[in-house]
């Protein structure tokens, strides 16, 4: 995990307006390879192993189940490419959250765009080591972040009406949301959420999160 990455997760239990510290075992290279995460409200403490943070509260029930990504195979070379560009992350710095399976491919497209930090989540830890320019988490349905810090996003494993709206919280106003595969409905359901609507064909829709648009080549603020 990448030790900036403590300011913008929160818990999953009590919520995005409460922030985690860190007490970290184990670093190297600016990034957290074992230690903990404490809940200063409800005291619970999330683990962090080999480098993967495990934001899921013992008293939730089994993990969340993904869905396999359309379009995104682990032989297609040239899906990081493609994620990349559907999020508009071209001259981005910051942190890029990629939902579910997706996120496999989350070192290929750090190496795409430097300066971002691809936070790749899922409902399970992944098997492999640690992966420069990758912080992996594995969540529950509430994304354990900040409201307004991620500067694009892509589900990959599922996009329900809970996680829709959590992606749109987590991304800063203006930046790419891309859902593949996309549901029917999807297009319909985040201009429900007051999303713009940039790409809607082939069960793949990009949108725009609410409000000002990006400045690109800029950390966001916090």
């Amino acid at each position: 995990m990448f030790i900036l990455l403590t300011d913008v997760l929160t818990c999953p239990r009590c919520g995005p307006e409460f922030g985690l510290i860190l007490l970290a075992d184990q670093m190297g290279e600016r990034r957290v390879v074992q230690g903990r995460l404490g809940c200063p409200n409800c005291r619970e403490a999330y683990a962090i192993r080999d480098g993967v943070v495990h934001a899921v509260p013992a008293s939730d029930p089994a993990p969340r189940v993904t869905v396999e990504d359309g379009g995104s195979s682990e032989g297609d070379a040239e899906a990081p490419v493609r994620l990349a560009a559907l999020m508009g992350l071209s001259g981005v710095t910051g942190l890029v959250l990629i939902d579910g399976p997706g996120g496999r491919h989350g070192a290929a497209v750090a190496a795409l765009v430097p300066g971002v930090e691809v936070v790749a989540v899922d409902g399970a830890a992944p098997a492999g080591g640690m992966e420069n320019g990758v912080s992996r988490v594995v969540s529950g349905p509430r994304f354990p972040f900040r409201d307004d810090k991620m500067r694009g996003a892509a589900l990959t494993g599922g996009a329900d009406d809970e996680r829709l709206r959590e992606a749109l919280r987590v991304l800063v106003p203006g930046a790419r949301l891309v859902v593949d595969p996309a549901p029917a409905g999807t297009g319909e359901r985040l201009r429900a959420l007051g999303a713009e609507v940039l790409l809607e064909e082939a069960g793949v829709v990009v949108a725009r999160a609410p409000g000002r648009p990006v400045a690109l080549g800029r950390r966001p603020p916090g």
